[in-house]
């Protein structure tokens, strides 16, 4: 694993900007950016999986796994459900795709990918994208759950019952969880979190558990 070019930062005409959810000016780079990377750093030996998919309070969310070198990252993306003026959805289709670019992004920030573009000083998100901070080490302080955005009863139970089916514990839960988002208080989870942990737990029912 050449760790050199998958930690080398992006030039300067290759990182983009764009105004956030909350009005900051974020800095992000485009997927073929993060593919070509990947093909230099692997010599185009990788893959990318997507393991499930799933629509939530006006959001697709993708659940994917990247592999390269042998070694496999685990991480989901999603994107808001672009509809038109009188409310109607106008491409589920397209919506995957973006949430399975901002996937597969987040997956390649775990190998090292980007990881200039999160650092203290920075946005926790990116274009179509809801990243944290120092992601896949904690959660900013502006992905933490505000007003309606707190995970549903409902969400919770299903995790509970989901938890109960593949005999995991309370801790075992917490500690998933804290892996995923740098906190292991469950209750603290935004709904997109909560569809994520939730679909990783399905996987491990289903017999495709995969490390983060």
């Amino acid at each position: 694993m050449d760790r050199e070019m998958l930690e080398k930062p992006f030039g300067k005409e290759q990182i983009k900007q764009r105004k956030g959810t909350y009005g900051n000016m974020l800095d992000y780079v485009e997927t073929h950016a993060v593919i070509q990377r990947l093909n230099d750093a692997f010599d185009g030996n990788w893959c990318f999986e997507i393991m499930s998919q799933e629509q939530h309070a006006g959001e697709v969310v993708v659940s994917g796994k990247l592999t390269a070198d042998g070694i496999s990252k685990m991480q989901f993306g999603s994107n808001k459900i672009s509809t038109s003026k009188q409310g109607e959805v106008i491409s589920i289709g397209d919506d995957l795709k973006a949430a399975t670019s901002d996937c597969l992004k987040k997956c390649a920030t775990l190998f090292g990918i980007g990881l200039h573009l999160y650092g203290a000083d920075k946005a926790d998100e990116q274009p179509s994208e809801h990243t944290g901070k120092n992601y896949g080490k904690g959660m900013s302080e502006k992905s933490q759950p505000k007003g309606g955005t707190a995970i549903t009863k409902e969400q919770l139970a299903q995790i509970k019952e989901l938890r109960t089916k593949i005999g995991w514990t309370p801790e075992q839960v917490q500690g998933k969880t804290k892996e995923m988002f740098g906190t292991d208080k469950v209750d603290t989870l935004n709904p997109t979190m909560a569809t994520a942990l939730i679909a990783y737990l399905q996987n491990q029912g289903n017999g495709k558990g995969t490390d983060y």
